[in-house]
């Protein structure tokens, strides 16, 4: 039995979620593992975006593609521009992991200004049905500011619209990771 940790919760999530062909993206592409993870899951004939503001970040997760012989649309941006490279109700899943680049400088992390604005123009770009998870890491150089905006926020999601479950390591030290999963109705 594997361990449940956010990530292999996700991975899960989003295997029942994202078809082979399917189109997804990845806000926060850090060094590539999700990005890599979802061309996997959507084949040859899927699309997959990735985002990241760092440099490092982008040439990390290129490589980490190439070195897999996948392919996916790696751009130097931020996440909350994502609209302008895809369009509305045309991605089964998004993900963001969010915090700082592992291995990178720790003074640079998102900030809940822009995820926010990202997960408004995410939703927008979600088909019904889809999926997007929002895994909040917290502590650390980025403190509790992203987190604490963000709860509320997502909590407040037109229920109309939006079925939102958040994940909670119950019994975890410290500042364990918040997955939300969010589906579009």
């Amino acid at each position: 039995m594997t361990t449940m940790n956010a990530v292999e919760l996700v991975k899960r999530a989003v295997k029942e979620r994202l078809p082979e062909g399917g189109f997804a993206i990845d806000a926060t592409a850090g060094r590539g593992h999700d990005t890599v993870f979802l061309a996997r899951t959507v084949g040859e004939s899927g699309r997959v975006l990735a985002f990241d503001i760092q440099p490092d970040a982008v040439e990390s997760t290129r490589a980490r593609l190439a070195a897999e012989g996948l392919t996916a649309e790696v751009v130097l941006d931020s996440h909350e521009n994502m609209a302008r490279y895809a369009e509305k109700e045309s991605a089964h899943c998004i993900l963001f992991n969010l915090g700082w680049l592992p291995g990178g400088d720790h003074a640079v992390y998102t900030r809940a200004e822009s995820t926010m604005k990202a997960i408004e123009a995410g939703l927008d770009i979600l088909r019904s049905g889809g999926l997007m998870c929002v895994t909040i890491y917290s502590g650390g150089a980025n403190g509790y500011a992203e987190r604490d905006a963000l709860i509320p926020f997502l909590a407040a999601l037109d229920d109309t619209k939006y079925e939102v479950v958040r994940l909670t390591f119950h019994n975890w030290k410290k500042d364990p990771p918040i997955p939300f999963f969010i589906i579009k109705l």
